[in-house]
């Protein structure tokens, strides 16, 4: 019966319309429920489709506002003699906008999927029944514990004094390519801090902020090594965790 309320409440909270004290209860429920939990994936992976579909042929906003401009000239300034050199210009125009807006519309899809990727991993990870394969708030045991099982190395904060504790961490895989997720957790929320090696991810290592319905998303690189951070938190306590894990 439980689950039964929460799924009529699950497309809000994905929303991130859910009151504060149902939302807290909500994320609570899908820490126990490995049903509604993967309910909440399956309906985020929805709403993201449509959500991509819907922006798939959207025009380039420079491009409205050019054909806004040229609808507002009074008739009366346009001149027969100006029809022939407008339309070569527009059609000029109308290919070069269809050429940036395509090129530019391939990237924010491929930054668009790799966020939705990383918000899923997340997802899933909360989702299961053993979140972390080495359990400890010691960074002393948890780093150690990657040593064979990544190409590369990484460095944990001291986190004593901060509002964060270090839960556990497992590996992970992003564009076929292995790395570490780290699970730290600030008051009742989970945050996940993935690091994979920068020339196995290529253009998808950059300095960004970017959100995906109820998640947030932080990243950056250093040292040969990709960050991204992802929780339904405030982007401020992912603007702190990140700064502690910068050297």
């Amino acid at each position: 019966m439980a689950c039964e309320l929460w799924s009529q409440e699950l497309d809000t909270y994905l929303d991130g319309e859910l009151p504060e004290k149902e939302d807290q209860a909500l994320r609570d429920h899908l820490r126990t429920c490995p049903a509604c939990a993967a309910d909440a994936l399956d309906r985020m992976q929805m709403k993201r489709s449509i959500k991509n579909a819907g922006q798939r042929f959207r025009p380039d906003p420079a491009f409205r506002a050019r054909i806004q401009r040229a609808a507002a000239v009074p008739a009366r300034e346009r001149r027969s003699w100006q029809w022939p050199m407008v339309f070569a210009f527009s059609a000029a125009m109308l290919a070069l906008a269809a050429v940036l807006s395509t090129s530019y519309w391939q990237n924010r899809n491929r930054e668009h999927q790799l966020v939705s990727e990383l918000v899923d991993l997340h997802v899933a990870t909360l989702a299961s029944s053993n979140p972390v394969d080495v359990v400890s708030t010691d960074r002393h045991t948890v780093k150690p514990w990657f040593e064979g099982k990544l190409p590369f190395t990484f460095d944990l904060p001291e986190l004593q004094g901060t509002p964060f504790t270090l839960i556990g961490g497992r590996t992970s895989y992003l564009n076929q390519s292995v790395g570490a997720e780290l699970i730290f957790r600030i008051r009742q929320h989970n945050i996940s801090v993935f690091i994979f090696q920068e020339r196995a991810l290529g253009n998808a290592c950059a300095d960004r902020t970017a959100s995906d319905l109820n998640f947030h998303l932080d990243s950056w690189s250093q040292n040969g090594l990709c960050y991204f951070a992802v929780g339904d938190v405030n982007p401020d306590d992912l603007n702190k965790l990140a700064a502690l894990l910068k050297p």
